[in-house]
């Protein structure tokens, strides 16, 4: 298995510049896990990783999470309550977790068929993912869901004001530009829309948060290397998670990109480990 270019590092506060004095100006820098890396290159090692992880993509998430994750998908899915008819767009959604509820929400409580989803991801390893899932149910070969390829900071084949929701489910951390991301996500939404993202965050117990980091740095990687051989990919995918900016930030964020937001913006689950945000297109 390709390994994700990596040097085991301690968490910095920012990026390191009498390391980086040498090099080229014009060489913007950004972070890719706890490393500094050409902006240029991010997007590359982050295909890497998850094409890496695709095929274990749903015990990578059990790993992370202690499997809360799929409680922490349904109260996202209840959250975002989709009425009948409605158009989604789900970015970063290659494996269809997502979609798939969004579209058995819409089944189960409202009697609907009309619900539509477009899974929207870089990664066409893991489009293969959701592609697969999806043709062992009901809604393979309808029009209800649809797979498209490619850049959440340019969401060049969806018109302007044409969904009615867009949802991320941990995924933006991985955007190298998560301004321009939002950005698009605002354009695409009809008035009216909704931007929800569920995303791993910052835990402000220090005792629940001491305890977090063993499980993060040391049980999480030893997983990888078990069920994946493949140690690096979930060692970034820890480091990505401390890099991501912090709840408050992150609502900041969503707002500069033009969303109203009701409240502080977001929602906390089990003690910060994730968090909801969610912003309006009024």
């Amino acid at each position: 298995m390709t390994k994700v270019l990596h040097q085991h590092t301690p968490a910095s506060n920012g990026s390191n510049t009498s390391n980086t004095s040498n090099q080229t100006s014009a060489e913007t820098q950004t972070h890719f896990g706890f490393q500094n890396v050409p902006e240029n290159m991010k997007e590359a090692l982050v295909r890497q990783v998850f094409a890496n992880v695709a095929s274990k993509y749903d015990i990578m998430n059990d790993a992370m999470s202690g499997g809360v994750h799929r409680l922490w998908k349904d109260h996202f899915m209840r959250t975002l309550a989709p009425t009948p008819g409605t158009k989604l767009l789900d970015v970063a959604g290659g494996t269809g977790d997502i979609a798939m509820r969004f579209l058995d929400y819409c089944k189960e409580t409202h009697g609907d068929n009309t619900a539509q989803v477009t899974v929207f991801d870089i990664n066409p390893n893991m489009l293969e993912v959701g592609k697969e899932r999806f043709a062992k149910t009901p809604y393979h070969n309808t029009s209800q869901v649809s797979f498209m390829e490619g850049n959440a900071e340019n969401l060049e084949h969806i018109p302007d004001n044409s969904m009615d929701a867009y949802t991320i489910a941990f995924g933006i951390r991985n955007v190298t530009h998560i301004d321009r991301a939002l950005k698009e996500a605002y354009r695409v939404l009809k008035p009216g829309g909704r931007f929800m993202c569920l995303e791993f965050s910052k835990v402000e117990n220090p005792v629940i948060s001491k305890v977090y980091d063993v499980f993060s740095f040391d049980v999480i990687p030893t997983i990888g290397q078990i069920v994946a051989n493949d140690r690096d990919s979930y060692q970034y995918l820890v480091e990505s998670i401390r890099k991501f900016p912090p709840q408050k930030e992150f609502a900041k964020m969503v707002k500069d990109a033009g969303f109203t937001v009701m409240g502080q913006g977001y929602e906390d689950l089990t003690f910060g480990v994730a968090a909801i945000h969610s912003g309006f297109k009024l």
